[in-house]
């Protein structure tokens, strides 16, 4: 057997109003009504909290992720230069008579 507890709370008269209008169309008893009500605002809220953790997180995390690319991206272009000045220093025979031409990239 579940153990149950009897709640009284006080409502201004426009909120009685709506609770009444609420609870009728949707055919519920009072304390089915307020369970549910419950039920729904307590997920909400939950919904809410892990969204600002998320929020909160995202935003710890922002700066470390910019720096984690900058490093990837400089090591690239660092590699990129490399390979480019190889190129440019790579002698490749004349096809006139024999010398060595140098190719300079623009």
């Amino acid at each position: 057997m579940s153990s149950q507890k009897k709640m009284i709370k006080n409502l201004s008269e426009t909120l009685s109003r709506e609770f009444e209008k609420e609870r009728h169309d949707n055919g519920k008893k009072n304390s089915q009504f307020i369970k549910e009500a419950i039920i729904l605002y307590i997920e909400q809220r939950k919904k809410i909290e892990y969204l600002e953790k998320m929020k909160k997180g995202y935003i710890e995390m922002a700066d470390i992720n910019v720096e984690m690319a900058d490093m990837g991206c400089s090591d690239d272009f660092k590699s990129l230069q490399e390979y480019e000045v190889w190129l440019t220093e790579s002698d490749l025979p004349d096809d006139n008579d024999s010398e060595t031409r140098r190719y300079i990239l623009c």
